[in-house]
């Protein structure tokens, strides 16, 4: 099979796939992305090889990477993150910082943290989209957990959960490093 056919044969199963997991019907899809339905069908069926312009619009459309669209690889997936390959996202000068571990698009982008918070420092959020759930595990210090304006201590060993979708902030006001790991669930885009 050339490069160009197992493309296609990518495409095909990949286009119906996020569809489905989306709750998309095939009108739904062509509105949001502003191609025909004809042309969905087409690519569904690996028919057709739509211009890397329709690509992209059917990626946006529905909340995917074009290489998570485009991806070659067939059944179940594992993906191992080294941690030299995890991304610091957040860092202040006393010590503190973020760390996106690993992320997932299925059924809306997941993904999970490590999170470690220096005395004194703090990290605040806005809110997040309708449906975002953020899960916690404080395993080393007292974190202060502000949700809508409302402190909550969550002290190591302890676990929360809560819908972000206000704003938020994350605080040490202890005087040890407080150390968690978090895990965020983003709803798929409909």
């Amino acid at each position: 099979m050339s490069d160009l056919d197992q493309l296609t044969q990518s495409l095909a199963r990949n286009l119906k796939r996020w569809r489905h997991e989306r709750g998309f019907t095939l009108d739904t899809l062509a509105a949001r992305a502003g191609v025909s339905r004809g042309m969905i069908i087409q690519i569904e069926q690996a028919r057709t090889n739509p211009s890397v312009g329709t690509t992209v619009k059917l990626a946006d459309a529905l909340g995917v990477s074009i290489t998570t669209l485009l991806d070659y690889e067939q059944g179940p997936q594992v993906r191992l993150v080294p941690e030299e390959q995890a991304v610091r996202m957040w860092s202040t000068p006393a010590g503190s910082s973020t760390t996106l571990l690993v992320g997932a698009e299925a059924r809306g982008p997941l993904e999970l943290w490590a999170w470690k918070l220096m005395p004194g420092d703090a990290s605040a959020s806005d809110p997040h989209p309708d449906g975002t759930t953020e899960l916690l595990h404080v395993t080393a210090g007292v974190l202060t957990l502000v949700v809508d304006g409302v402190r909550h201590q969550v002290p190591a060993g302890t676990s929360a959960v809560f819908e972000s979708n206000v704003p938020h902030a994350y605080r040490n006001d202890g005087q040890e490093p407080v150390e968690m790991t978090m895990a965020v669930s983003i709803p798929p885009v409909r």
